[in-house]
This record gives structure tokens, sequence and C-alpha cells, in this order.
């Protein structure tokens, strides 16, 4: 369970790091910080996003999943909320596109090692 949840660690800190540099409204200022923003970001999944999903399930499935990028959007928030200076987001959209990135890289760096 730990090694898996290391894993996650890394795959997020590096789905993080090329979505700060390649959405220009993410930053991350050197990579101590995208190891932690990764930190954090992994913690509030397993602790409250599964939550925020069944408590928005109505509207999730309304729009098919879609609104499951904003709950990720949020959740970039609150990871430059609880860590300022490990990253920082100039705007909801720049927040919503960096989620949307992190997901698609995290899941094609999960498939590429066959986890």
């Amino acid at each position: 369970m730990a090694r898996r949840f290391l894993v996650r660690w890394v795959f997020n800190s590096i789905a993080i790091f090329l979505t700060t540099r390649i959405i220009g409204g993410l930053q991350a200022p050197d990579i101590i910080a995208v190891i932690l923003a990764a930190l954090v970001l992994g913690l509030l999944n397993a602790s409250i996003r599964w939550l925020l999903l069944i408590v928005t399930l109505p509207i999730n499935i309304l729009s098919l999943g879609i609104f499951t990028l904003v709950i990720n959007a949020f959740m970039l928030y609150v990871v430059s909320w609880i860590v300022p200076q490990a990253l920082q987001i100039t705007s909801f959209w720049a927040a919503f596109w960096g989620a949307l990135l992190i997901a698609i890289i995290s899941a094609g760096l999960s498939r590429f090692a066959g986890r």
C-alpha cells in the first residue's frame, strides 16, 4: 500500500511539473514545491475528494461526468490555498485545464508503468 502511494506520488509530481510548464496560469517555483504540491494533492484526493464526488453525484450524472473536472480544479485550488508557496493558480480556467492535463499525464504514466 505504501509503495502504491509512493508510485502515485511520483506520477503526480511528474504530471504537476509538466503541467506547470505547459499551462501558463499554473506556477511552481522549483521541484521541491512540485513534490510538496503533489503530496498535498494526493492526501486531499485520498481524504476528501471521494466525499465531494458523492455529494455532487446528481450534477455529475447530469453532466455525464464532466463536473468531475470542476472538482479536480477545486482540489488544485485547495492545494494552492494550503501551500501557496508551492503552487500558484491565476484563474479558474488555468486550474480547470491544469487538472485535466494532470489527470491525463498521471493516467498515461500509470498505464505506461502497468499500474
